[in-house]
């Protein structure tokens, strides 16, 4: 009862609740109505998720290791006998993955194939396979794909949207397209096509959906797969990604600016020159030409559609200011960042040993593939708005000899490799109104849109650098959904178990002893994981970033009590179930700290579960499909 806590008046009551009375009538003043939706129902099914992972690169690897501890997960490489090879490798094995958290995954796709139709199966098609690739597995796929398909590009460079309507067709209305900046992680394989590492993660990642409106649903599905990290930051559209790619204007400018005809004479050179810190007066120009030109298309984008937000769509320099904060001794300028980053420190030119010197190699993927998808689609949107684009038509003719194609011809886009780009024009666009059609951008949903949006507190982009990301999660409880949390979160997550009932936590910690613990999932998934401790000491509160109770309601006032003088500010606590009151119990338990906290009360529990044999093995027999 709220007098139990102390409070006797509404007013009490709001301030317990952080009812904001001005603040909700504002928030309810902006909202535009939404389609409405039903409450979760409360059964529990079996529900099977299957997800494609295309490529057998590094991050295609890794995104297959970690999907699969838990997932329908099925690698498919289209390209020559890649597949093959990957299933023979890894033969009867489990794929093994090392995260930057420390952790070991061990886990086993449920097939490795080129076989484009395991596309009907898919809930979810992840490419992590060059841009150059991805129409053809669009392609691919389009005959099979079903409705609600989500499909998700890691990184989608420029006009990936766009490219999937045209393969698509018909069928894309009826998809979701996903594209992100970058991909989430820095990683290798460490044996090839039998383990990987992660070495480090993204705190954080743009991606932008298509159609706009689904982007919660597709939220939903990449952070509950990615996991805790990179959180994953929407940006309003896949035009604003696209024009962003800093890879069509840096590398091939970088190119252009020591090695076309004005700068070099043609023969080898000495040492390979730096690339990013090489970068001096003459190649800054030309980046700052080619920056200028992509804000000219942008500025007359929102023009032709007003309320468009292209706000990250930035400029080469903020792009670095953005990205990386305070690494740079020189950010004054764009030379200055590129010359100072400290993660650029003696990178150089791709090159070609001759005779002991040097040679540029101008068929590597700085032009080979950032010109075709990236340049290129600049460029086309740019003739399409009629956007004088003089430096990008001076590198751009350049490198297309290099790369051997034709793609513009007398400063037009109708080369005969035009097909080979990502230009709109490629895709027969060749009108604003086909663009915008293709792109799923509606004007009269845009304005109405953007007169109905309440300010936003600003969000920083995120960071380019990857980090060893930590994260600690407590789980408080020791019967049937405590014990499934525990063995869920540890596989991938600093986990501790905390129970306060009696001594537990020193049996549990007992009947476990050395082994792992065995959770079996109900997509048949077994995962086998280990908590960083079971403990019946509240002070391990000071290290957690979440708190999950999965104890009786009575419990909840003990384990905020026992926490509350160690916890962290930000740390975020959650209830399943909460039940009533939570929030306030909370809020006269931590007191003035509650503030600082994060309180989140959930209606149920997600799972119906048991333990099958009590402290070292547990079966989640159904999720709820929403909670």
């Amino acid at each position: 009862a709220p007098q139990a806590m102390g409070i006797n008046s509404i007013e009490d009551f709001l301030k317990a609740s952080q009812i904001d009375k001005a603040a909700v009538a504002a928030e309810a003043a902006s909202k535009k109505p939404k389609e409405e939706q039903k409450p979760p129902a409360e059964s529990e099914e079996k529900n099977p998720f299957t997800v494609l992972v295309c490529g057998g690169g590094n991050a295609a690897q890794v995104a297959t290791g970690m999907f699969s501890a838990r997932y329908n997960t099925i690698a498919v490489s289209l390209y020559a006998d890649e597949a093959a090879k990957w299933k023979a490798a890894l033969g009867e094995d489990d794929f093994e993955l090392t995260l930057d958290t420390g952790k070991v995954i061990k886990s086993k796709p449920d097939d490795i194939t080129n076989d484009p139709s395991c596309a009907a199966k898919a809930d979810a098609i992840i490419l992590a396979v060059p841009s150059f690739a991805h129409g053809q597995y669009f392609e691919a796929f389009a005959p099979y794909m079903k409705p609600g398909c989500l499909v998700a590009c890691m990184p989608a460079r420029s006009g990936g949207d766009i490219l999937f309507a045209s393969k698509l067709g018909e069928k894309a209305k009826d998809m979701i397209f996903m594209g992100f900046e970058t991909l989430p992680w820095a990683c290798r394989f460490t044996e090839w096509g039998r383990k990987a590492v992660c070495l480090g993660t993204k705190g954080s990642i743009l991606a932008a959906v298509t159609p706009p409106a689904k982007f919660p649903q597709a939220f939903a599905l990449m952070q509950g797969m990615l996991g805790v990290f990179p959180a994953v930051t929407e940006s309003p559209n896949n035009l604003g990604i696209s024009l962003r790619n800093p890879g069509a204007q840096i590398h091939p400018g970088v190119m252009y600016g020591r090695w076309c005809p004005e700068k070099w004479d043609g023969n080898p050179v000495d040492e390979k020159p730096l690339f990013y810190q090489g970068v001096e007066e003459f190649s800054e120009s030309v980046l700052m030409g080619l920056t200028k030109e992509v804000q000219a298309i942008a500025r007359k984008m929102e023009e032709l559609v007003p309320g468009l937000d292209l706000k990250d769509a930035c400029t080469l320099h903020q792009w670095y200011l953005d990205c990386y904060a305070g690494q740079m001794p020189d950010d004054k300028t764009l030379k200055g960042c590129m010359n100072t980053n400290p993660g650029y420190r003696g990178l150089t030119h791709p090159c070609i040993e001759a005779d002991g010197k040097y040679m540029p190699d101008l068929k590597y993927r700085y032009l080979m593939e950032d010109v075709p998808t990236g340049m290129c689609f600049n460029k086309g949107l740019g003739e399409i708005l009629g956007v004088p684009m003089p430096m990008t038509d001076k590198v751009l003719a350049w490198a297309q000899e290099c790369i051997g194609m034709s793609i513009m011809v007398d400063g037009k886009m109708c080369g005969p490799d035009i097909g080979k780009t990502r230009a709109p024009q490629a895709m027969g666009i060749n009108s604003i109104e086909d663009f915008l059609k293709a792109s799923q951008i509606d004007k009269a949903a845009v304005a109405a849109e953007a007169a109905s949006k309440k300010p936003k507190e600003e969000q920083k982009p995120p960071a380019e650098s990857e980090e060893k990301n930590p994260f600690t999660v407590l789980v408080c409880g020791g019967g049937n959904a405590a014990q499934v949390a525990t063995g869920m979160f540890s596989a991938r997550y600093n986990t501790i178990a905390v129970s306060l009932y009696a001594d537990e936590a020193a049996k549990w910690k007992a009947a476990l002893g050395e082994d792992d613990f065995e959770l079996t999932l109900d997509t048949g998934k077994v995962i086998k994981s280990k908590p960083d401790d079971i403990t019946n000491d509240p002070s391990c509160a000071a290290k957690a970033d979440a708190i999950i109770l999965a104890v009786p309601s009575f419990a909840h006032g003990q384990y905020f009590e026992a926490f509350a003088p160690y916890m962290k500010p930000g740390c975020l606590v959650a209830c399943m179930p909460a039940r009533s009151g939570g929030d306030i119990l909370f809020a006269s338990k931590l007191g003035e700290k509650a503030k600082d906290m994060i309180f989140m009360g959930f209606e149920t529990l997600p799972w119906a579960c048991r333990f099958t044999e009590w402290g070292r093995k547990a079966v989640c027999l159904g999720t709820k499909g929403s909670i």
